[in-house]
């Protein structure tokens, strides 16, 4: 009952603060109140599936995306494993999930099991030296685990606790730094205030996290009762690293010259257009504003003064977001596997999207380019933001694994992607077409304007969804399809998913969806 009124409270909060040019239209539209719920609740969307990803999500040139997990209600942070594993957290459900790594390459994990579950809205977590962190909302937490296998061992044991989890922000993240030691960041408890824990809003810094003393777990063996002597126990013997950071859930440090960066997201109720998003260069004692100043140290409109004006001066940002696109996980590109050269210096960004604009914007990924000319942002990974102002999912999390590949979280589909660069595509993935046959009929008037290749695409997909291969490709006497695709009769596979002669079944597809099928039977130069 707690939750549920907690969650009431939070909605109403939400609703409250809506721009006003929502609220003069007398509606709420359902994206717009679909996103405070998901905001307040943690409400799911419409779930992902290959064709919805095929027809709509965008990459650049030589990468390709596929839909590596689907029904994963919540899925917020990841961490990939040495062994090509992937960690999941989920806060609204309270659990570790473990997708095992795709051994048999057909795109999808081999197994999906609960590590770790009962956990207090987990969000943060990383791995060093045979544990496994996590963040809870009120605390952090370690367990010995065996990365070869996948397995945890022992007890979870409190490593930090003492930790304020009231208000608006209550996640955490965590990783482990280069030094070893462990960085904790804590989002604010409000929109605009000044906190009462100098522990919010902040980044700190906990002592070495394999705590070289006590030595590192090994490989299977069960984990300490309690944590090792000279391991912090209680939430204030950490030091506060850098302040004035509202809401800072993802950071990283650059592979190239060790700097740390965190992702911020910028205040409410100052218009659609202001604050901006920020990516803040994180140095010890920095000072990064808020609440008294936003963006490039502009001063809050609500809290006068910084009190403490005479002894620290804002930091602004090092790049700026549009504002409300929330940006959330961060993850440098380590140079594994293939990667443009334009890519060795960059940074993937999660860009959650705006809740409460009155032009849904953001939800994406962005990579952040650093070059002669500073820091350039490009689209990564779209297409969740349709152009019907439909959304379809909200990235959180960017993880690398070691063979190179990305994985993007989306709490709001419940699903996990993965994107390749220069990779053939795995078995069950989108593959690559033939070019159109250049004879026979001119193409219908609804193909003039549309995207030829991600219609096929899209096309492909379903094809494998509804096995059309075993009637038309397969088996002692299959249907071929070549003379329609030697003909380009768009019109006569059209007749026959609006009009199936048996023994083809009546397949549930919207018109758009069997143009695609249509597409691809066409443009296919030979079975699959």
């Amino acid at each position: 009952m707690r939750s549920v009124l907690i969650g009431l409270g939070l909605v109403l909060l939400l609703l409250a603060a809506v721009p006003v040019a929502l609220l003069a239209t007398g509606t709420i539209d359902v994206s717009s109140l679909r996103m405070i719920l998901n905001v307040a609740t943690g409400l799911t969307g419409p779930a992902a599936d290959r064709g919805t990803v095929a027809r709509h999500l965008q990459v650049p040139p030589g990468f390709s995306v596929q839909l590596y997990a689907a029904d994963l209600p919540r899925a917020r942070f990841l961490r990939v494993t040495a062994a090509g594993d992937l960690l999941v957290s989920r806060p609204h459900a309270g659990d570790i999930v473990l997708l095992r790594r795709d051994a048999d390459g057909d795109g999808a994990p081999d197994a999906r099991e609960t590590l770790l579950e009962g956990l207090r809205r987990p969000l943060g977590l990383d791995l060093a030296d045979g544990w496994l962190y996590i963040a809870e909302s009120n605390r952090i937490g370690r367990i010995a685990f065996d990365a070869a296998r996948g397995t945890t061992s022992g007890s979870y044991q409190p490593f930090i606790e003492g930790l304020t989890d009231n208000g608006n922000h209550w996640s955490k993240t965590l990783r482990v730094g280069p030094d070893g030691d462990l960085y904790l960041a804590q989002g604010s408890t409000c929109n605009v205030c000044a906190e009462d824990d100098p522990r919010r809003a902040t980044l700190m810094r906990f002592p070495a996290a394999g705590d070289p003393a006590a030595g590192a777990p090994a490989a299977g063996a069960p984990a300490a009762g309690a944590p090792a002597a000279g391991v912090p126990a209680a939430g204030g013997d950490g030091e506060v690293i850098a302040t004035g950071l509202r809401n800072a859930v993802g950071f990283d440090w650059a592979p190239w010259d060790g700097a740390l960066y965190a992702t911020d997201n910028g205040r409410d109720l100052l218009g659609d257009d202001f604050p901006p998003c920020e990516l803040n260069h994180i140095t010890a004692g920095g000072f990064y504003g808020w609440p008294y100043f936003n963006g490039d140290n502009v001063p809050d409109p609500d809290m006068g003064a910084d009190p403490e004006a005479a002894t620290r001066s804002p930091t602004p940002p090092a790049f700026a977001f549009r504002a409300h696109n929330a940006p959330l996980g961060i993850t440098f590109l380590r140079p594994l596997g293939r990667l443009p050269e334009d890519y060795r210096r960059s940074a993937l960004v999660a860009l959650h999207g705006s809740w409460n604009r009155s032009s849904p914007d953001g939800y994406k990924v962005v990579s952040l380019h650093w070059t002669e000319q500073g820091i350039v942002e490009r689209d990564f990974l779209r297409g969740f933001l349709r152009d019907d102002g439909e959304i379809s999912g909200r990235p959180v999390d960017v993880a690398q694994g070691p063979d190179g590949a990305i994985y993007v979280s989306d709490d709001y589909a419940g699903a996990i992607y993965r994107v390749s660069y220069g990779e053939a595509a795995p078995a069950g993935a989108t593959a690559a077409l033939a070019p159109p046959p250049q004879s026979a009929a001119s193409p219908p008037g609804w193909l003039a304007d549309a995207d030829l290749e991600a219609m096929a695409a899209a096309g492909a997909t379903l094809y494998a969804a509804h096995q059309c291969a075993e009637c038309h490709d397969v088996g002692a006497s299959p249907k071929r399809l070549d003379p329609l695709a030697a003909r380009r009769d768009y019109g006569a596979v059209l007749a026959a998913l609006e009009a199936p002669q048996p023994p083809m079944p009546a397949l549930p597809l919207t018109l758009q969806e069997r143009r695609a099928l249509a597409v691809y039977v066409v443009h296919r130069a030979t079975p699959p």
